[in-house]
């Protein structure tokens, strides 16, 4: 894989993908279904991953490619892949909370090794760059990238006042009950893959997700994290987060800073 490519493919694809959503966002009106697993799904959903999925299989012909929008994706037994969410948090956007993002993530070997988490709302772009490192690039977004800025986990939490992020839509007692091992300075709330990026830029020390999500709720976010120093492991035994899994299915996990002492599941 030519990583400087692919991060700029990732890049150019995600805003092209942001722009539409965002006049889909401000239109009106827009149409909103409800599919098979009882999950909302809008046309700005669709109209990003058909400019994804046209974008990515042009670029790189020969890598497999994962969407949620694309059933017929969702069958293939992979270690080696890119994965799509073309609209991660899709009832914030029904609802216009804003906590909306697009994801990108190429998976190598289980590992998600580059991702892209755009949140056009917010006007905030976080990747990983050729070199594998995490930034964040400063609005406004051209054809070629502006100010970018390296982002890194805090490198010393206090696990006596730490800063933790939880879902906004998927909070639950299960997830409080687990929060309440630890000594909380802050609790944020925030939506979509938005949790990853707040750990990976140090804004957040701790994000556990005691609830269903599939792969590409979580690829991008995830290596966004792991190229800012930070980690991601499965909730039940703190192993290491793999990919490829079957049916793309995860399970619960904990996303956080290195420092943070965790507690026992």
């Amino acid at each position: 894989m030519q990583f400087d490519r692919l991060t700029t493919e990732m890049r150019r694809l995600a805003l092209l993908a942001g722009e539409r959503i965002m006049e889909i966002y401000q239109s009106d009106d827009f149409e909103t279904r409800t599919k098979a697993d009882d999950s909302p799904v809008t046309e700005a959903d669709e109209a990003a991953d058909a400019i994804i999925s046209a974008g990515l299989r042009e670029a790189f012909p020969d890598i497999a490619l994962v969407t949620e929008e694309q059933a017929e994706t969702h069958g293939q037994s992979l270690s080696t892949f890119l994965i799509v969410d073309p609209l991660d948090g899709t009832k914030e956007f029904v609802q216009r909370r804003g906590d909306f993002t697009v994801n990108i993530a190429y998976v190598e070997n289980g590992v998600p090794v580059r991702g892209v988490v755009y949140a056009p709302a917010k006007n905030r772009l976080f990747y990983t760059a050729a070199d594998g490192m995490s930034v964040e690039e400063k609005a406004p977004f051209g054809e070629a990238p502006g100010k970018v800025e390296p982002i890194g986990v805090n490198a010393t939490p206090d696990n006596r006042a730490l800063l933790v992020v939880a879902s906004k839509s998927h909070r639950d007692a299960a997830t409080d009950a687990y929060i309440g091992q630890y000594a909380v300075r802050d609790m944020t709330s925030a939506g979509s893959s938005l949790k990853f990026c707040l750990v990976a830029t140090g804004e957040a020390d701790l994000y556990p997700r005691l609830g269903r999500t599939m792969e590409w709720d979580t690829a991008a976010g995830d290596a966004v994290l792991r190229g800012a120093g930070g980690e991601m492991v499965r909730f039940d035994d703190h192993s290491t987060f793999v990919y490829g899994k079957p049916g793309f299915e995860n399970p619960f996990f904990i996303a956080y800073a290195p420092g943070v002492l965790l507690a026992k599941s």
